[in-house]
């Protein structure tokens, strides 16, 4: 197996799951109990990665992050190096891709929390954010924890969106879902073979973690409403 593949999937996949978690948890609660008319266009956008083709989302964010465009000339003459084909330029397009798999099971989950709970909690005068994280949060925990769950893996699995914006470096944007190819078209069916049980296997224990918690949280919503 191509370990170095696999330990940087990992890493990218770390990565992108504790940006997620952190840029996710107040977007989400914004989707979720927000009232604000445009929330819709906001959700949109946020769902888009689910029905865009990865290659069309990695070919867009090249473009955005490019030699040519401003983001990418910034960057570049702050680091020294451009963002693509670079492990941070990974991390901007799996964080992109991920997206709504990390916000919907957070918002579902925040939207099922009772909503006397809340209004109870302003009254009391509580602020909205200190509601949202010593109410909404912990009601909402299995419904996170399956966002976590399944922003990871699904990062572990990315192809076309890293290969559009990373390209194939060898312990430096070389995933492993790349090597699997590079393993196939090589005619290396033994070691795609095996790798690809590998992941054949992480994503089964991954759907069954996400299924149980997704159990666990239509017995404690109820509770909760």
């Amino acid at each position: 197996m191509d370990w170095s593949a696999i330990g940087l999937s990992v890493r990218l996949a770390a990565a992108t799951t504790g940006i997620l978690l952190v840029l996710g948890l107040p977007l989400a609660g914004w989707l979720a109990l927000s009232q604000r008319r445009g929330r819709w266009v906001v959700d949109a956008v946020v769902a888009l990665p689910l029905v865009l083709p990865p290659t069309v989302l990695g070919f867009y964010v090249l473009v955005a992050l490019g030699p040519r465009s401003p983001i990418g000339r910034a960057y570049e003459a702050i680091v020294g190096s451009p963002i693509v084909f670079s492990f941070q330029g990974l991390l901007v397009a799996s964080v992109l891709y991920s997206l709504p798999f990390a916000v919907q099971p957070f918002a579902a989950a925040f939207a099922a929390v009772d909503r006397s709970l809340i209004e109870t909690a302003w009254c009391l005068g509580a602020s909205r954010v200190r509601t949202f994280f010593r109410i909404v949060v912990p009601l909402a925990r299995p419904g996170i924890i399956a966002g976590v769950v399944l922003s990871f893996a699904h990062t572990v699995g990315e192809f076309g969106v890293v290969l559009m914006v990373g390209g194939n470096l060898p312990g430096s944007t070389r995933t492993v879902s790349i090597s699997i190819y590079d393993d196939v078209q090589a005619f290396d069916y033994a070691r795609a073979g095996r790798t690809a049980a590998l992941l054949l296997a992480f994503s089964f224990i991954v759907l069954a973690m996400t299924s149980r918690l997704q159990r666990r949280s239509a017995r404690a919503w109820p509770l909760a409403s």
